[in-house]
């Protein structure tokens, strides 16, 4: 079998009018992929927690909580989304794995909301993107069906038990405690939820798929798939065509490109019906990352010559190819892929997501030159692929983290016999429509990765749903997978690690044709700020010189060198780029991490008897040490080593560590640049130390190893072919002397949900950062708005997220502000500390 890929595609955002009412226009701006007579349904939620609660005592859960005639005026108002495990508090007495936070219990939460009498001969559905975990839904107290499975979204079809014209009520339980994690998942309806009305006859929930058969410069034919649904009494003709237009980033369609020709179809009762119609887009606009274009498929049904559905499909034409010798081909160019693993995670606000924090996380990725971004190890929210289609990122979208056997008593290999086709074939048409998707992951490090046959079964059950990406699975036993034949079911093998055996894989006649993918690469550890010069480990920190990592990782500077090695690979998924909650490796006694040494005896019984020492000292970190970035998304000096080599035309040059080393004067202190030129001249206070030069493709940072200290200015000047290219500066500072305020935003939207994030620095009298300073900071605000958060990367601190009391650490602290919804005016943050000049800075709501 041939696995290579060449997809010319036409691809897709997803999207649906934030509207309610009649159906809208093309002009209007798209806010969701469906239908366009959709709201968000987050607002006015009533929340109440049952069985383990926060403390770690247990609260029985009352029977008939569904009931419509409940008494819940007691229970808490809230909006979604919403984590219900993010508030703590901390405790040390649970898992380091899943962030030390109280996750596992049982939530309820309840919504009162009216239909209209008008509406009484439609159709109405609740659309969930994510609610963790095994969630049972209620109308009216009728249930109305199940989605276990946390991070995929799903419909509830609740039309037959509404009652028009008057008051309804909607019951959500989920179940955590059920349910067993990796990492810290986050609990709740902790993703968007809308409601969805249509008329008998609509496009199906996920309904429409456009692809591209063709794409030249002068034409690209479009092909729209559609499943059509009638859910009335009778049989019913049904006219259906799909106008392109052009998308906007804003989400505005503009000029019309294209339209197909109506096709007429009769549909029985009860039944669904697939058609398929095509166009042609004249000089299209290719999607890609520099120019992430879009265009706009809106579906048209009509019966007896009346609208009844209107179907808005965002998507991006472009082509792709994965080659085993040129690498990855978009539209026909090489792209090397740059890219990190995420959790789903955003730091401080937990699992609940937020569109802001998250446009702040890709904005800060594309800063250090990231491009991709692999959805570890799970479905990501709608949310992450609408703004990668928008930002131009590339996603390797995952199905799994395990298959029928688990990692842990309860993941998903309880739901994986009953779930596991639906729950693909969920995530393939949500996402298939994307122009950022281009990999599909059946699963990571699973147990099963050598089985041939369940291999197959599952990229097939993806081929069923769309063949014009490649099926992948993440590898950390990549010689039992091939030696196997599990790898021949697949398109793309992704490995984790281990790249000192590329030379065999590549010489192995029956993968020939088959490329190879770093799914994961690297896992080099370390702390924001943290320097140590006897050993990489201290007080449950991780020194930031880069060297440090786990057995089966390496640092940034030799997965650099495999990639030159090895120039037709396809790029990297560094893991990871932001620190995460939970898995806070080295300080995490997981013995799934043994898993990494399968076929390594030696290295296996030594991490075991490390992990069984770990247990016992009961470690204090709650977070991952992995992250280029920290929690607060402050970048570490990683993120200097990947920015220098993945925007090789930036200038830029970065020094660590820090120089405030009063207790090693005379004493040695390494130091290490990272820059984007070829050579760089260190001096100290004036004093050249030397001019180094790097090797290419061998040399990615530049390392004067025996600078003495002593006080002052350190400074190096890089060059870029024999002309200056950078500069950078680091001083001793003087003692601790006052705060201050950075906004990243001047201004905040009053929508309610919009965040500002505010960088608080601890300086000396001159302004410069004091970088081992944890001065004791005290936030406030006033005007129309809220603190949302404090944090300050200390992936040990057990300060509650919502804590306005937030000690700096290592010379910076965080505070995450929003506005109230509707508000207007100033909001006024303000920081102190006692001994220290406060701080202030003004946000303007609009």
């Amino acid at each position: 079998m041939s696995n290579k890929f060449s997809w010319p595609l036409l691809w897709l955002g997803c999207i649906c009018f934030l509207m309610w009412g009649t159906a809208a226009q093309a002009q209007s701006p798209v806010n969701r992929m469906g239908t366009t007579d959709t709201r968000l349904f987050d607002d006015g939620w009533l929340f109440s927690r049952f069985g383990l609660q926060p403390d770690g005592t247990r609260e029985e859960e009352p029977a008939h909580l569904e009931a419509a005639e409940l008494a819940d005026t007691d229970w808490q108002h809230l909006n979604l989304p919403h984590d219900w495990a993010i508030q703590g508090p901390f405790r040390i007495d649970l898992e380091g794995n899943t962030g030390k936070l109280p996750w596992k219990g049982i939530g309820w939460y309840r919504k009162y909301f009216s239909i209209p009498v008008t509406d009484a001969d439609k159709r109405i559905f609740v659309d969930f993107d994510g609610a963790m975990a095994y969630a049972k839904v209620w109308v009216n107290g009728q249930y109305a069906g199940t989605w276990p499975y946390g991070y995929n979204s799903f419909r509830m079809d609740i039309t037959p038990y509404l009652k028009p014209g008057k008051q309804n009520v909607i019951a959500v339980r989920l179940d955590t405690e059920s349910w067993d994690s990796r990492w810290y998942p986050g609990a709740g309806i902790y993703r968007h939820v809308w409601l969805v009305k249509t008329n008998a006859v609509h496009v199906a929930n996920w309904g429409t798929f456009v692809t591209t058969p063709t794409v030249t410069d002068k034409a690209a034919s479009v092909q729209v798939k559609v499943t059509l649904d009638n859910q009335g009494n009778t049989a019913t003709t049904a006219n259906v065509h799909t106008d392109i237009y052009e998308l906007d980033s804003n989400d505005h369609p503009g000029r019309k490109v294209a339209s197909t020709k109506p096709v007429s179809v009769s549909i029985s009762a009860g039944k669904n019906y697939v058609t398929t119609a095509a166009a042609a887009v004249a000089s299209p606009k290719r999607w890609s990352i520099a120019h992430p274009q879009r265009y706009l498929a809106q579906t048209i049904v009509r019966v007896n010559n009346k609208i009844t559905d209107t179907y808005n499909t965002p998507f991006g034409i472009r082509t792709i190819a994965f080659t085993p010798r040129n690498g990855f081909l978009l539209n026909g160019k090489r792209v090397e892929i740059k890219g990190v693993c995420n959790h789903h995670d955003l730091g401080a606000l937990g699992a609940a997501l937020n569109k802001s924090a998250l446009t702040r996380q890709l904005r800060i990725l594309q800063s250090m030159g990231c491009n991709a971004i692999r959805t570890s190890h799970n479905p990501p929210a709608p949310g992450l692929l609408e703004l990668a289609d928008k930002m131009g990122f590339l996603i390797w979208d995952e199905a799994f983290d395990a298959w029928k056997h688990g990692k842990r008593k309860n993941d998903y290999n309880k739901l994986f016999d009953e779930w596991r086709e639906r729950d693909l074939q969920a995530l393939i048409h949500r996402d298939r429509n994307h122009p950022s998707v281009i990999i599909w992951s059946i699963g990571n490090e699973v147990m099963d990765q050598r089985d041939v046959a369940m291999t197959k079964e599952l990229a097939d059950m993806v081929r069923r749903e769309d063949t014009t990406r490649p099926v992948s699975n993440g590898y950390n036993d990549p010689d039992g997978g091939r030696e196997s034949g599990a790898v021949m079911g697949l398109n793309l093998m992704g490995v984790n690690y281990f790249f000192s055996q590329q030379p065999k894989w590549d010489n192995d006649p029956r993968y020939k044709e088959m490329p190879t993918m770093g799914s994961e690469t690297s896992s080099c550890i370390s702390t924001r700020g943290e320097y140590f010069f006897d050993g990489d480990y201290k007080n449950w920190q991780v020194s930031s010189y880069d060297n440090a990592k786990p057995g089966w990782g390496c640092t940034p500077d030799e997965q650099f060198r495999t990639h030159a090695k090895y120039p037709h690979l396809l790029g990297e998924f560094v893991w990871t780029g932001f620190d995460y909650l939970g898995e806070p490796t080295p300080y995490n006694s997981d013995e799934t991490n043994l898993l990494n040494f399968r076929n390594d005896p030696g290295k296996r019984a030594e991490l075991e008897k490390a992990l069984a020492e770990l247990t016992k000292k009961n470690p204090p970190s709650r977070s991952s040490y992995f992250g280029i970035l920290d929690l607060c998304g402050f970048p570490k000096d990683r993120f200097y080593s990947y920015q220098a080599h993945w925007r090789p035309e930036f200038p830029m040059a970065h020094i660590f560590p820090h120089w405030n080393w009063p207790e090693r004067v005379d004493s040695i202190v390494p130091v290490h640049v990272y820059t984007s030129g070829d050579e760089a001249e260190l001096f100290l206070n004036g004093k050249s130390l030397g001019r180094k030069s790097k090797q290419p493709g061998i040399d990615f940072r530049l390392i004067w190893e025996d600078v003495k200290y002593m006080p002052g200015e350190l400074k190096v000047v890089a060059y870029k072919n024999g002309k200056v290219w950078a500069t950078d500066v680091v001083k001793t500072t003087g003692d601790v002397a006052k705060l201050a305020l950075f906004p990243e935003s001047k201004t905040v939207l009053n929508d309610g949900n919009d965040l500002c994030y505010i960088t608080l620095r601890v300086q000396d009298n001159g302004g410069l950062m004091v970088p081992r300073s944890h001065a004791p900071v005290k936030f406030s605000i006033e005007g129309p708005g809220e603190i949302v958060a404090t944090d300050n990367g200390d992936p040990t601190s057990f300060v509650p997220f919502q804590s306005h009391d937030r000690p700096a650490f290592n010379g910076m602290a965080q505070v995450i502000v929003k506005a109230k919804k509707g508000a207007k005016g100033n909001l006024v943050i303000k920081a102190s500390s006692e001994g220290l000049q406060p701080a202030t800075t003004v946000i303007g709501i609009k």
